[in-house]
């Protein structure tokens, strides 16, 4: 069997090794890390969970040594997609760096500059950053990529899932072109090879995973449900299977709140994860289900990837993702680094296409779980013919017209704000409220009724007056009293 030392690593990089407590290196570490300390360029392949950040980590901080006196500029750069997998890099960074004798410095967007500006201005060796907040740097003349040695592109399908080929081309083009380029991913598809494989000079190609692959020690199941349904069965799943260490997966941000909110309100502990939240929020919910404060997270496709949750029980797709490859990433939470778990689907009819397309993907059917707290709704796997399916396109057509219609009106409320100056006294004199008054109408416009009254007010007073001295008194109309 293969240990670490086998593959040419420096003393002080495996302390770091015992340190993170690693045992035997996983399979794309063993191909990995030989590469990158004879200096190759490398395209890796691998699935989630399977050590991809230790086998460029423990390469890279190897050869990097000690910097030369009076140089700051960073000498390795990680790029990655999200805040969270920076922190995580960062936070494997920092146990290499130190028995390196380096330093680490992450920088992301939702911090604040000053504090991130301050680190790069010490001095770093090795510099891990989302794009976005990298290129603000650059061009506040904060960040120096001129003395970077090797360029790290980690889950490089994602960032260009997420539209950061511009971001990304705009920073390599500030690195220089003499230096090592390792790019790591979950898959290596076309658009990969069409966009990125220009920066490479010469790679090796590590494949541990072909696309389509899953973890195989996670067994996948599904369980059919309306979306009616899907809130009580969910419960009873929790209840019978456990719910200590749970990741569901909701589909968009607002599900993802209700349903966390109704577990909560139901008596299980959850946290909720999507885009909406800060940074700060995101963190504090990792941590309380790190520490078993929350057994369940309830998250949108922002945890799919690259996170490292440690021992997740299992997966539930309460909602089936877009994309077949986001159902490989969601259920790879759970499996990781070699321990069991499982993954559950919660499928209704409308989705069963869906879930053809994962599984040609995976190559295979996924089986029913049944469980005995709840009767499964078998309906729900019976493909709709073709009037439902094309009722149900019809519906989501309506409902997508709807939606545009509801965003372009709150959009334009927030642009031209209709407002009520009419109060209570004003309706007592017989001011019109505006909702009584027609479209057209000038009175239409706010604070038009109080400014006509206060207008009517004022340009009727003299006149008033000047009827009282014209007009003859009650005496003299009268002729007598």
């Amino acid at each position: 069997m293969t240990s670490f030392s086998d593959l040419g690593l420096p003393k002080q990089a495996l302390r770091a090794v015992d340190r993170m407590g690693f045992e035997t290196p996983t399979p794309v570490q063993q191909q990995a890390i030989p590469y990158v300390l004879e200096g190759s360029d490398v395209i890796a392949a691998a699935s989630t969970g399977t050590g991809k950040t230790a086998a460029f980590l423990l390469p890279v901080l190897s050869r990097l040594g000690k910097r030369e006196k009076g140089k700051t500029a960073p000498r390795a750069l990680v790029i990655t997609p999200t805040r969270e997998l920076a922190e995580q890099i960062s936070y494997n960074s920092k146990i290499i760096s130190r028995s390196c004798g380096l330093f680490s410095t992450v920088v992301f967007g939702g911090k604040p500059y000053n504090s991130q500006i301050r680190e790069l201005r010490r001095g770093t060796d090795i510099l891990i950053a989302t794009p976005g907040r990298l290129n603000d740097l650059i061009e506040r003349g904060v960040a120096d990529l001129s003395e970077v040695e090797v360029l790290v592109l980690d889950e490089a399908d994602r960032m260009l899932d997420m539209g950061f080929l511009p971001a990304v081309k705009q920073i390599v083009s500030k690195v220089p072109k003499e230096r090592q380029t390792l790019l790591f991913s979950a898959t290596i598809d076309e658009s990969i090879q069409k966009n990125l494989s220009e920066l490479l000079v010469g790679p090796k190609v590590v494949q541990v995973a072909q696309k389509g692959e899953t973890a195989k020690i996670v067994e996948q199941f599904v369980m059919p449900a309306s979306n009616s349904q899907k809130p009580e069965l969910l419960k009873c799943l929790l209840d019978e299977k456990g719910h200590d260490r749970v990741i569901v997966f909701a589909r968009t941000k607002r599900r993802a709140e209700d349903l966390a909110r109704e577990l909560n309100r139901s008596g299980f502990k959850t946290e909720c994860i999507h885009s909406d939240k800060t940074q700060g929020q995101r963190k504090s919910a990792l941590q309380s289900f790190r520490k078993g404060n929350a057994g369940i997270i309830v998250a949108t496709d922002v945890l799919a990837r690259g996170i490292d949750i440690p021992e997740v029980d299992y997966v539930v797709n309460y909602d089936l993702p877009d994309m077949p490859e986001d159902y490989i990433h969601r259920i790879g939470r759970t499996g990781r680094a070699g321990n069991e778990g499982f993954a559950v689907s919660l499928v209704a009819q409308k989705q069963i296409d869906r879930l053809e397309a994962i599984e040609q993907l995976i190559g295979r059917s996924i089986p029913v779980m049944r469980i005995e707290s709840y009767d499964l709704d078998m309906s729900q796997l019976a493909k709709p013919s073709r009037r439902e399916a094309a009722k149900a396109r019809d519906g989501e057509s309506k409902r997508g017209s709807r939606q545009k219609a509801r965003k372009a009106r709150s959009k334009k409320e927030r642009k031209d704000p209709e407002y009520d100056y009419t109060g209570y006294g004003d309706l007592r004199k017989g001011a019109k409220k505006r909702k009584d008054l027609r479209p057209g109408d000038p009175d239409m416009r706010p604070g038009r009724a109080n400014r006509k009254k206060r207008a009517s007010s004022s340009s009727s007073k003299p006149k008033r007056n000047a009827k009282k001295s014209d007009a003859p008194s009650k005496r003299n109309k009268k002729g007598k009293r």
